[in-house]
């Protein structure tokens, strides 16, 4: 689906707490061990200047308004594709990355209540169209995802902080988005076990890599 060489784009998606981090590092491993090369990435903060937009969406003490917001994960997108996702795809590696166009469509177009189109189109114009070859989809109620984020005790972004209203309309951003498009995303149950999830996302790496 992406346009850069050969490499293989892959995206992970989900609300905060479903495990995004656990298991890219796991895939990141198995494909290491395939003799892939492999480049892990995050967004916001997947560039030098991506973890200064960063510190500024997710820590920024007072309002930011939701168009800003909206901009400068688009700013730091379109920095972040074109230095460093890019270059990568073309060297052939495999690119895993936490976050990506799907997630402002659904934190900004349907959290933010800014449209989800418009976010998109945005995000597309940002990254000159380019999109993941495969986006896993890690799906969580998001009282449960509430729970591990309480549990873990750490210090909540601005996102993380919003109310269960703000996070019941990202999960059914999400899921909109991959009933649209299922034949770029894998929904998985991000409530399994993780060694069951594991399995079933290189199920699906390994079709895609043939």
């Amino acid at each position: 689906m992406n346009d850069a060489a050969s490499g293989v784009f892959i995206t992970l998606e989900g609300g905060d707490g479903s495990g995004k981090s656990t298991q890219a590092a796991l895939l990141a491993g198995w494909l290491g061990e395939q003799g892939r090369t492999v480049m892990r990435t995050r967004e916001p903060g997947g560039t030098e200047v991506g973890v200064e937009i960063r510190e500024i969406v997710l820590h920024h003490r007072g309002h930011i308004a939701p168009r800003a917001e909206a901009l400068l994960y688009a700013a730091d997108r379109a920095h972040h594709i074109e230095t460093a996702v890019r270059p990568a795809l073309a060297r052939g590696e495999v690119v895993i990355q936490d976050r990506y166009i799907d997630s402002s469509v659904a934190y900004q177009g349907a959290g933010r209540v800014l449209g989800g189109e418009e976010v998109r189109q945005l995000s597309l114009w940002a990254t000159e169209g380019l999109l993941p070859d495969l986006t896993v989809l890690l799906d969580l109620d998001e009282t449960v995802a509430r729970g591990r984020l309480d549990a873990a005790e750490k210090r909540f972004d601005r996102l993380e902080a919003e109310k269960g209203a703000f996070h019941a309309r990202v999960r059914a951003a999400f899921l909109a988005l991959a009933a649209a498009e299922p034949e770029r995303f894998l929904v998985v149950d991000a409530a399994l076990p993780v060694d069951e999830i594991a399995a079933l996302i290189r199920a699906r790496v390994a079709a895609l890599l043939g």
